[in-house]
C-alpha cells in the first residue's frame, strides 16, 4: 500500500505529518517536493526587506516529518486514471491514494507583455529579485506599481513602502486592483480598516483599474497609463503544471476520484456548505486534517480484509477559521470574529500566527527567530 503526497506547503506536511501518525506501520509514505524544504508561504513578503527572515521560515523536511520517504524532484504529471505521477528525472510513482497539494503558481491571464515585465512572489528568490530590483532602479525615486489587491498584494506594498520609508527614498508605491475595493474577498469592514492601513502607510490605491498590456516602462490601463521603474504581479492564480496548469473543481470530500484528493490552493473546493474555500493558508492546513483522516480510514478498511464492512463514508470539509490577517508593512490588519484590530495588537497576532504554524509543523526554534524578527520590524 503506497500513499503518495505531492508537495509539502501548508497542505501537504500538515497532511504528510497526520498520516505518519494515523497510518498503519506497514503502509509506504511517500511525500514528493521540488525542494527539501517547507516555506512558509505567507511570510515570504517579508524577505523583501529583511533577507534574514529567509531562514526561519524554512523547514528541512527531514527535520519536520519522521516516517514519511521524502523524494526532492519536480512533479511533471499527475494521472489519476492510471494512478501514477511523473516525475522530471523521468522516473514514475505508482500509487494506491494520492494527495495533490503542488499549490499554484501566478496567473499572467495572457495580458500582453506583464509575464515578460512583472516580477511574481511566490518564492524567496523572487523576493530576492524584488529587493534587488528595488536598489538598482528604485531607491533613488521612481514608481513601484503593484498589481492586485489581495492579501499577497497588500503585505508586498506594504513591505515595499516600508523600504522606501527606511531608505528615505523617493519612490512612488501604487497598488492596483480590478474590483472596487482592496482584499475583495473579505469583510467590509476589514476592507476599509486595509485600505486606511495602506493609506496612513502613503500607498497609492487604485482600485476600478483593469491592466490592459504592459510595456518596459508602462503599465496600461481602462483608466490610464502608468508609468513605473517596477512592477510586482500578484494578481492571481492559475494550476501547477503538473496538473495541466488547471485547478480542478471538487467537492467537500476534496476528491478528484475514489483514489486522488486534491487540496490546497491546487483546487478549487466547495465547502460542506457548498460555499467556494478561499486559497489561504488556513484553509489548506484544516482540510488537510480532514483528508488525511479520509486516506486513513480508507486504507484501514481496505486492510481489514472484512468482506462484509461497509466503507467509510468519506468526510467533508467545513470551512470555518477564526479570523483574517495581513501585515501591511511595520503595521497590521486582523479580525477576530467581528472584531477589527489595528496598530500593536494586530502585530502582535501577526507574529503568532506564523510561529504557530512553525511550532505545529516541530521547528520551534524556528518560531521563536520568527517572532523576533516580527516583533522587531
Amino acid at each position: 500500500m503506497r500513499v503518495l503526497v505531492l508537495g509539502a506547503g501548508y497542505a501537504g506536511l500538515t497532511l504528510a505529518r497526520e498520516l505518519e501518525r494515523r497510518l498503519p506501520a506497514d503502509a509506504d509514505l511517500t511525500v514528493v517536493n521540488d525542494s527539501s524544504f517547507h516555506l512558509v508561504q505567507h511570510e515570504v513578503h517579508r524577505a523583501i526587506r529583511r533577507p534574514s527572515v529567509a531562514d526561519p521560515i524554512q523547514v528541512p523536511l527531514d527535520e519536520a516529518l519522521t516516517r514519511a520517504e521524502v523524494i526532492v524532484e519536480r512533479v511533471t504529471n499527475v494521472d489519476a486514471e492510471a494512478r501514477r505521477v511523473h516525475l522530471a528525472d523521468g522516473s514514475t510513482l505508482d500509487y494506491d491514494y494520492c494527495a495533490v497539494c503542488l499549490g499554484a503558481e501566478t496567473n499572467y491571464y495572457g495580458m500582453p507583455g506583464l509575464e515578460a515585465h512583472a516580477l511574481p512572489l511566490k518564492r524567496l528568490e523572487h523576493a530576492e529579485a524584488i529587493r534587488a530590483k528595488f536598489f538598482d532602479d528604485c531607491d533613488d525615486g521612481g514608481t513601484v506599481v503593484v498589481g492586485g489587491a489581495g492579501l499577497s498584494g497588500i503585505q508586498v506594498a506594504g513591505e515595499l513602502a516600508a523600504l522606501r520609508d527606511e531608505e528615505a527614498a523617493h519612490t512612488d508605491i501604487v497598488l492596483i486592483e480590478q474590483l472596487d475595493t482592496v482584499a475583495p474577498a473579505f469583510a467590509e469592514e476589514f476592507q476599509r480598516a486595509v485600505r486606511d492601513e495602506l493609506l496612513d502607510r502613503g500607498i497609492d490605491v487604485r482600485t476600478e483599474t483593469t491592466v490592459q498590456s504592459v510595456t518596459p516602462s508602462t503599465v496600461e490601463t481602462d483608466t490610464g497609463d502608468i508609468d513605473y521603474d517596477m512592477l510586482v504581479w500578484t494578481g492571481g492564480i492559475t494550476g501547477d503544471g503538473a496538473m495541466g496548469d488547471e485547478r480542478p473543481t471538487v467537492r467537500a470530500d476534496l476528491r478528484l476520484d475514489e483514489r486522488t484528493f486534491v487540496l490546497g490552493d491546487a483546487a478549487r473546493a466547495v465547502d460542506a456548505d457548498g460555499e467556494p474555500i478561499p486559497a489561504s493558508a488556513s484553509a489548506a492546513i484544516r482540510e488537510a486534517s480532514v483528508v488525511a483522516a479520509n486516506i486513513a480510514a480508507q486504507v484501514a478498511y481496505e486492510q481489514s480484509g472484512d468482506p462484509g464492512a461497509f466503507p467509510p463514508r468519506p468526510k467533508p470539509y467545513r470551512f470555518e477559521v477564526p479570523g483574517w490577517i495581513v501585515s501591511v508593512g511595520d503595521g497590521a490588519v486582523a479580525q477576530v470574529g467581528p472584531s477589527i484590530f489595528r496598530g500593536s495588537a494586530a502585530k502582535a497576532m501577526k507574529a503568532t500566527v506564523g510561529a504557530g504554524h512553525l511550532t505545529s509543523v516541530g521547528a520551534v526554534s524556528r518560531a521563536v527567530a520568527l517572532v523576533e524578527e516580527e516583533l522587531n520590524s
